[in-house]
């Protein structure tokens, strides 16, 4: 299941809804993203995060789906962010679950540096020294990569 909103959501009561009537789920693995208060040294006071609807909820389906396809998942759920956001406040949640661990923890992993490469948001963070737009890090383009490889 995916959801792109901007009000905050309850992680805690998402798994449970996830997981109601599921007695066969092994392993349950959740990620929470979190907007920091420090990017690359420098003060955050917010970041704005900006999509566009219909093509967001596309690509982050396929990404689920490709997840689906590789890992026996029983229940997934990614709820994205957007607008403006807070040191402290929530931006991504993904949920995995599956009737063993393995899997739950491959299918969530792939799936977080999938959304970090992948989902079209764009960020601008925003401080003391002023606003800039996130880029691209070589290091998340390498945790996909491996993926490619799996």
């Amino acid at each position: 299941m995916i959801r792109v909103q901007q009000q905050p959501f309850d992680a805690a009561h998402e798994l449970a809804l996830l997981r109601q009537g599921r007695s066969g789920l092994g392993g349950t693995v959740m990620f929470l993203g979190t907007v920091r208060e420090l990017s690359d040294g420098r003060a955050i006071n917010t970041m704005t995060l900006e999509h566009y609807p219909g093509m967001t909820e596309k690509a982050l389906a396929e990404i689920e789906a490709e997840a689906l396809r590789r890992w026996p998942v029983e229940a997934s759920l990614i709820i994205h962010r957007y607008g403006r956001l807070e040191p402290g406040e929530d931006i991504v949640l993904v949920i995995t679950a599956s009737a063993h661990r393995a899997a739950a923890f491959e299918a969530c992993h792939f799936l977080i540096d999938w959304l970090k490469t992948k989902a079209p948001f764009w960020k601008l963070e925003e401080g003391e020294a002023g606003a800039d737009w996130v880029a691209a890090k070589e290091s998340d383009d390498e945790a996909t990569a491996r993926w490619d490889k799996a």
